[in-house]
């Protein structure tokens, strides 16, 4: 089990950018897989983006790729999503979650595949 730690949101501009940061606590921080969720108001969770353990494998939603970068430092335990070109539908409060690297994670990266979770932060995006 990890306790994740977002920060780094706020107000920004259409077109903007943003950098999250998700600081996980514990020694085994290289054995997770990591990954960012988006929830909008009355909207379900979604999925933005994921890392794999040694961060060589990295997987987006359409709706960010090309815009989005994630990325991660397991000497620091953090992950990182990089923001650019932010549109106003990418406002949302963003979580980090964390899975072990040992389970296998379908495609649709489900939100109940992710076993720990940050408390989240707002990312507000004005047009």
């Amino acid at each position: 089990q990890v306790q994740l730690v977002e920060s780094g949101g706020g107000l920004v501009q259409a077109g903007g950018s943003l950098r999250l940061s998700c600081a996980a606590s514990g020694r085994t921080f290289s054995s997770y897989a990591m990954a960012w969720f988006r929830q909008a108001p009355g909207k379900e969770r979604e999925f933005v983006a994921d890392i794999s353990a040694s961060g060589d494998t990295t997987v987006y939603a359409d709706s960010v790729k090309g815009r989005f970068t994630i990325s991660r430092d397991n000497a620091e335990n953090t992950v990182y999503l990089q923001m650019n070109s932010l549109k106003a539908e990418d406002t949302a409060i963003y979580y980090c979650a964390a899975v072990p690297s040992y389970v296998l994670v379908t495609k649709a990266h489900y939100p109940h595949e992710y076993d720990d979770w940050g408390q989240g932060t707002q990312v507000t995006v004005s047009s």
